[in-house]
């Protein structure tokens, strides 16, 4: 099995290089090609340059990581044609290239697509709103992957690796330097790893790829167990980390609730994040651990980092 990866270099990419190097020949692509194997076009603002690149690597699998994610940046006029082009166009040429070959495309969305109302978990079918640009430019990459028959669309929430910058390195460092943090507590979803939306993608190659497998193309919704709000998100995390031995200023208890109206941003965020995540479990085997114990994990994995 040949499988291709774009945006090798992102925290999702990373951990897919891991993955899916198990599976089969696997060429992953960041976006400079004179970094490239052969010097392929992993640049997905080429669209020209990436449906040349799938012709010559004939890949079984196309796998997309790459995304624009700057969800505030993209509310600026200069940057929403860049947030489309990325999240939208450029799946629509991976989905025709795949589509053309007869080859599988996995692609990632996000909780943003729906309108965070209400308090149920999200299932695939629900109607979608999107409250920002981003949302909408992951909603119409969707769209544009779903073209494709043999597609994969897993939509995630609040997604964080040990590589990279993320939402619990932030609130280290920031309880390192300050005496009380405030953080919103109502927003409610699930943090998920990217080293868990890896190794779902894997396992659910390896069915997909049966003979049988095109009757479970789709979208699935991919999240840790659990629910939790950023502010206990962080308060876990603080915890956490004083029992490690991390000396910091501000612990569980000095983290302060506020509301979303308190911490106002460009892009508007959905309160209600939870994703239901029993199509995925029931479809493909799987048991999503709790959200908590892969923050555990990360932490423990940057436990003595020099945070920036």
């Amino acid at each position: 099995m040949k499988i291709l990866l774009f945006g090798r270099d992102g925290q999702v990419g990373w951990e897919l290089q891991r993955s899916l190097a198990v599976l089969g020949e696997l060429t992953a692509l960041g976006t400079l090609a004179d970094k490239n194997p052969q010097h392929l076009c992993g640049d997905l603002y080429d669209l020209d340059g990436v449906a040349k690149t799938i012709q010559t690597v004939r890949p079984d699998v196309i796998v997309n990581a790459a995304a624009y994610t700057a969800v505030d940046k993209a509310q600026a006029e200069g940057n929403r044609v860049r947030a489309h082009a990325l999240n939208a166009l450029a799946p629509a040429v991976l989905a025709e290239q795949a589509q053309q070959l007869g080859a599988w495309l996995v692609h990632y969305s996000s909780d943003y697509v729906f309108d965070g109302s209400g308090s149920v978990a999200w299932r695939e079918g629900d109607a979608t709103g999107p409250l920002s640009v981003y949302g909408q430019t992951k909603l119409d990459g969707e769209r544009a992957v779903a073209a494709c028959p043999r597609h994969l669309i897993l939509r995630t929430s609040w997604v964080y690796a040990a590589r990279g910058q993320n939402f619990a390195k932030t609130m280290l460092r920031l309880a390192a330097e300050r005496d009380t943090l405030s953080v919103i507590a109502d927003q409610v979803g699930a943090p998920t790893s990217a080293e868990l939306l890896s190794d779902v993608t894997a396992l659910a190659l390896r069915t997909l790829m049966r003979p049988d497998g095109e009757a479970l193309a789709g979208l699935y919704h991919c999240a840790a167990a659990g629910e939790t709000s950023w502010h206990g998100y962080a308060s876990y995390v603080l915890s956490q980390a004083r029992a490690m031995g991390w000396t910091l200023k501000a612990g569980a208890d000095q983290v302060t609730a506020i509301a979303t109206s308190g911490y106002p941003t460009p892009a508007q965020r959905p309160l209600n994040s939870r994703l239901d995540t029993s199509k995925l479990r029931a479809a493909f085997g799987l048991t999503l651990p709790h959200w908590q114990v892969q923050v555990q994990r990360m932490l423990q994995e940057i436990s003595g980092e020099k945070l920036p």
